[in-house]
Formats: structure tokens, C-alpha cells, sequence
């Protein structure tokens, strides 16, 4: 069955890209897949670092907040600071995490209520920083600051080497840290690994303070690609970023999963939405499709051993 769930995502998006071909057979041209590709990594980099909480066996409902916010504030300080202002804005973003770790382990308040909590205060802070309006980044500014983010770098458009260096190094802090490990033992059996001594809180607030940097990052990138910053940019981006965690193969109950299988179900979740474009399905359709996959996923690759009732 482990071998079945691990291998499942990959088969998926294979299976997935071949039939959208055979309706739109342009959609195979290396072009476009890259164009795909590119456009798939704002919603990679903003489910990657949900991915550490709910390995834990967390849940982040933050992120799209907390990516919103960070564009209008990078839009926002811009003119000012110049390239200053992609790292205060990432730093909100890390600091938001922060907050909800902390609101959620210090006060003992379930991760789902305190990332919502967070998320209303995020919103305001965005609203507050934007003016309550779209903030615009003069192209001068978007070609000097953030070329690194929406620019190119030989064939490849740069926020694909963006989503490639986050998928290494957030790989190897998962695969090759203790951080990484306490994260998967801690989804595993919790109880155990407090018994352990190993300060379980502290990896906790970890994990949502780099789910916020990666939310954080997700939302400068955005501003960079539509030329603006805005206190709903990232609304639509929550559900699809938890079901790609989901369909990549992370168990919701924790203990399982990778970022590389976020990637896989991030490019999956890109090929549902062109696939049902193509056939005219409407964005708010979509969204009921989206919430259809994710309950689907769960069923899949939830570890119903570590739940003995459902409320």
C-alpha cells in the first residue's frame, strides 16, 4: 500500500499531461510546459513551507494571507527602499509565522484556529499597507528589484530556478537535518517524541515561521509577475495549495510525505486547472473541483490508525 500511495502522484501527472495533449496536442510543446512550469511556482513556493506543518500533522490556513500581504508590501516600499524591500517583506511574512506558531503552541490553541486568527490580522495588515487598493510596481523598479524573481536566465524563465532552489534546499533541510527528522517523528508520534525530551514546541514554531517565509516569498514573486501588489492577489491560492500538498502525497494526519512530492502535486494541480480551461470549466467551478481532489487525496493518503473518531 506505501509503495502504491508513494508512487501514485507521479503516475497521476503523467496521465494527466498525456490527456490534456490529446485534447490540445500544442500543450506538449517544451515551450509551453515550461510556461506551465513557471507559472505552477508561486503556488509550489507558498505550499512548500505548509508542507513541514502539516507533516506535523498542523495545517497552515495562513498562507494565502500572509502572500497578499507581502505583495502589497514589497509593492508598497519599493520606490523607497529599492531591493531593501523584498526582505522586509519576506521577514513579515516570517514574523506572521512566527505569530501562529507561537499563538498555537504557547496557548495550546488548535493550528487550523490560530492560522485563521492570523490570516484575519495578516488581511488587515495588507489592507492597511496597500491603502485598501491595488499598488502599483513601476516597471523601472520591476526590472531593477526583481528581475531575479520574473526575468529569464537563458531558456529558463527565473521563477523556475526559484522553484528549483527552494525545492533543494527545503529538501534537504526535510531530508538531512534533525529539524527535518523531529518534523517527521513529531507527525509520527508526537507523545513519543516528547517523552524523548526533544523540545517539540520549538520545532513547531519552526515549522510555521518558515511556512510564512515561503508564503512570504511566494507573494514578492507574484507582485513581480503582475506588476502590482494587492490585499486579495492570493485569495483563490489556499485551497489549491493544501490539495497539492494533499494529492503530492503528504499525509494529512502527519508523519508522511516531502517536498518533492508537493512539487509533483503542484504540477498536477496546474495541469487539472489548464485541462479543465480547455474544456471550459469556469473559475468558480473549479474551485468545487479542487475541493472534490482534496477530499479525494485525504481518503487516500490519510493514516486512519492515528484516528479513532472523527469529529
Amino acid at each position: 500500500m506505501e509503495t502504491f500511495r508513494e508512487y501514485l502522484p507521479p503516475v497521476v501527472l503523467v496521465l494527466l499531461v498525456l490527456a490534456v495533449g490529446a485534447i490540445e496536442p500544442g500543450f506538449l510543446a517544451v515551450d509551453n510546459l515550461l510556461t506551465v512550469t513557471a507559472d505552477t511556482m508561486t503556488l509550489f513556493l507558498m505550499a512548500s513551507g505548509a508542507t513541514f506543518v502539516i507533516m506535523m500533522g498542523g495545517i497552515d490556513l495562513s498562507i494565502q494571507g500572509v502572500a497578499s500581504m507581502t505583495s502589497c508590501i514589497v509593492a508598497a516600499l519599493l520606490p523607497e527602499l529599492g531591493f531593501a524591500a523584498v526582505p522586509v517583506a519576506l521577514f513579515a511574512g516570517a514574523a506572521s509565522g512566527l505569530l501562529c506558531g507561537i499563538v498555537s503552541t504557547r496557548l495550546r490553541i488548535p493550528s487550523f484556529i490560530a492560522s485563521l486568527a492570523i490570516s484575519g490580522i495578516v488581511t488587515t495588515v495588507a489592507y492597511w499597507a496597500s491603502d485598501t487598493r491595488s499598488v502599483l510596481i513601476a516597471a523601472g523598479d520591476r526590472d531593477s528589484f526583481l528581475a531575479w524573481a520574473v526575468g529569464d536566465t537563458g531558456p529558463l524563465q527565473n521563477e523556475i530556478l526559484v522553484g528549483l532552489v527552494a525545492l533543494l534546499l527545503l529538501g534537504l533541510l526535510l531530508n538531512g537535518t534533525l529539524f527535518g527528522r523531529y518534523v517527521r517523528a513529531i507527525g509520527s508520534q508526537e507523545r513519543a517524541v516528547v517523552a524523548s525530551g526533544i523540545p517539540v514546541e520549538r520545532v513547531k514554531i519552526l515549522a510555521f515561521t518558515l511556512s510564512g517565509l515561503m508564503a512570504g516569498l511566494a507573494g514578492v514573486v507574484m507582485a513581480g509577475r503582475l506588476g502590482s501588489g494587492s490585499p486579495t492577489l492570493a485569495n483563490e491560492f489556499l485551497l489549491p495549495a493544501i490539495a497539492c500538498i494533499i494529492v503530492g502525497g503528504t499525509a494529512i494526519t502527519g508523519g508522511v510525505g516531502s517536498i518533492f512530492r508537493t512539487f509533483i502535486g503542484a504540477l498536477t494541480i496546474a495541469v487539472v486547472r489548464i485541462g479543465m480551461t480547455f474544456v471550459g470549466v469556469s473559475v468558480f467551478a473549479q474551485q468545487i473541483v479542487f475541493g472534490l481532489i482534496l477530499v479525494l487525496a485525504v481518503a487516500i493518503t490519510m493514516d486512519r490508525s492515528k484516528v479513532t473518531t472523527v469529529k
